[in-house]
């Protein structure tokens, strides 16, 4: 009796597990029917797929009632198989006539030129919910190109793996906009990017300056309070070093700090996001501090590596590796600069903002969207003095962004 009791549980379990269509599944079920006879472009890369896995980008390709004619990719290129930070090359298919455009490099916003003969441009890429992943970049300028030249543009939604309800961060500043922080938005922001691309269309003093004609394709049976393993969805690697539905998580932990190129944060070994670590640190000393801090939702592990490739290759680091172990009670951008404040007490010496090349302080301000953060943490190395700041923007744009809520 016991064993058919258990039996059924599972059953029910399997059978009511909350499943999500996305906006490419809820698009193809309508039969693709607001394409219908038009001449289609495509934004999109490898994780561009329905919920069989099968790309967007092939599905479009055989389609009866519309046609390709032009596919655009951001940064890392169409199959995710680039470095970030490197440029790749336009081509155009020989045999299907079908342009690839890059939109990553000398080239971020679809010019003229490229969507000539184009009549909607279709959005569908997966990203991870935070302002420095440069994909929402390039979903704005891609907005902006469809704007001026009056071309209808859609977005096939998809989950924000992060959940709907978590904010953190500042607001990016006016004189620190770039690609990547293009936006007055905080560092994690909570929208998918069918509302981000609302918002976006919308407040000219967070987003474009110029309004296109915007659809969201929404998906069904996604909620607020999901996270991407909540989704039944399976995860395809949006980038090289975002490899699994974790790491977005990790991303938010350590990845400004990673700008700095002072501490290996795990990117050049097999753990990408996961680690505090350096040449000159003992491990089990700052994994003993670091545990100590008794942060909620997170456990921080003694590790030695060998680096595997890029920076530091074939040297040993020492450090921490970050284990999120109740990511709803973490504050996640907040770890990486408690590390930072037990570093400093253990190395004073070795000051990060002191040992990083200037060009990689900029780029750590552009990631934050202001230098204010690190002129002020660095006074005395201590989370307090800038916890007050990280979150000034938060209550603000949580009733701001509620306004584009297109989910409960």
């Amino acid at each position: 009796m016991k064993r058919f009791f258990l039996f059924a549980v599972l059953f029910v379990n399997v059978c009511f597990a909350q499943k999500v269509s996305l906006g490419t599944d809820v698009l193809q079920k309508d039969n693709f029917s607001i394409l219908n006879g038009k001449r289609v472009g495509l934004i999109t890369n490898q994780t561009g797929v329905n919920s069989n896995l099968e790309t967007t980008l092939d599905i479009f390709k055989t389609a009866v009632n519309f046609k390709l004619v032009a596919a655009f990719s951001p940064e890392h290129g169409l199959k995710g198989l680039v470095a970030a930070g490197q440029s790749y090359e336009s081509y155009t298919d020989s045999l299907t006539g079908i342009k690839y455009y890059s939109l990553y490099g000398k080239t971020a916003k679809p010019t003229k030129e490229m969507l000539e003969g184009i009549d909607i441009l279709v959005y569908d890429i997966q990203d991870i919910g935070v302002r420095s992943y440069t994909y929402i970049s390039t979903l704005g300028l891609a907005m902006e190109a469809a704007a001026e030249n009056k071309i209808q543009f859609i977005v096939l939604d998809r989950p924000n793996p992060l959940g709907g309800l978590r904010i953190e961060g500042n607001v990016v500043e006016d004189d620190f906009r770039s690609f990547v922080s293009n936006y007055a938005i905080p560092y994690v922001y909570g929208l998918t990017c069918g509302e981000l691309a609302n918002l976006i269309n919308t407040k000219a003093a967070l987003g474009n300056k110029v309004k296109c004609k915007l659809k969201v394709v929404k998906m069904e049976g996604w909620k607020r309070n999901m996270l991407f393993k909540d989704t039944g969805l399976i995860w395809v690697p949006t980038s090289p070093n975002v490899p699994y539905m974790e790491t977005p998580s990790y991303f938010v932990a350590s990845g400004v700090l990673g700008e700095l190129i002072v501490f290996g944060i795990g990117i050049t070994y097999t753990l990408p996001f996961q680690t505090f670590a350096a040449e000159w640190i003992d491990a089990d000393t700052l994994a003993s501090k670091m545990n100590n801090l008794k942060l909620q939702g997170v456990k921080f592990r003694p590790i030695s590596y060998k680096v595997l490739n890029g920076d530091w290759k074939d040297k040993i680091l020492n450090g921490v590796q970050i284990h999120i172990t109740d990511v709803d009670k973490v504050n996640l951008l907040e770890l990486q600069f408690y590390f930072l404040q037990v570093h400093n007490e253990l190395y004073p010496n070795m000051n990060p903002f002191t040992l990083a090349a200037n060009g990689r302080i900029k780029m750590f301000d552009k990631v934050m969207g202001t230098d204010k953060v690190r002129l002020k943490f660095s006074k005395r190395f201590r989370v307090d003095d800038i916890k007050k700041f990280l979150n000034k923007d938060i209550d603000w744009f949580r009733k701001l962004s509620k306004r584009y809520y297109l989910y409960n």
